[in-house]
């Protein structure tokens, strides 16, 4: 399965976020074709909070030898807007995951049926 655009990573994930009582990361890994190598679940936080598991995902994307990723988590809130943590968290993983030859494609936040891609929104 190929994730060239929004739209595909948002119909993959989706699925796995739908209805969650708290909020879950997931990462999604891709080949240098953009291919669709793994997706993990990397944590389970609270109703209101997660920590975004910076070593966690790295060490996922050395194993799997992926050139890209795509991180997703959701907001049981129901407002899909990243907040400052969130923002702060995936400037903090690109800065990880650069020196390895790993890029950080987009940072998807569900909520309420809806996302926001932080690649979108100028974010990354």
């Amino acid at each position: 399965m190929r994730i060239a655009t929004l739209d595909d990573a948002t119909a993959l994930l989706a699925p796995f976020l739908a209805g969650a009582e708290e909020e879950r990361v997931l990462a999604v890994h891709l080949d240098g074709d953009r291919m669709l190598l793994a997706v993990t679940f990397e944590q389970a936080g609270s109703r209101d909070d997660v920590a975004l598991p910076l070593r966690s995902i790295a060490a996922a994307a050395l194993r799997l030898q992926a050139a890209a990723i795509i991180v997703a988590h959701n907001h049981p809130s129901g407002d899909p807007a990243p907040s400052a943590a969130d923002r702060d968290a995936t400037r903090r993983l690109a800065d990880v995951l650069r020196p390895l030859g790993i890029r950080l494609l987009d940072h998807i936040v569900f909520a309420d049926g809806e996302s926001r891609s932080m690649a979108a929104m100028g974010l990354l």
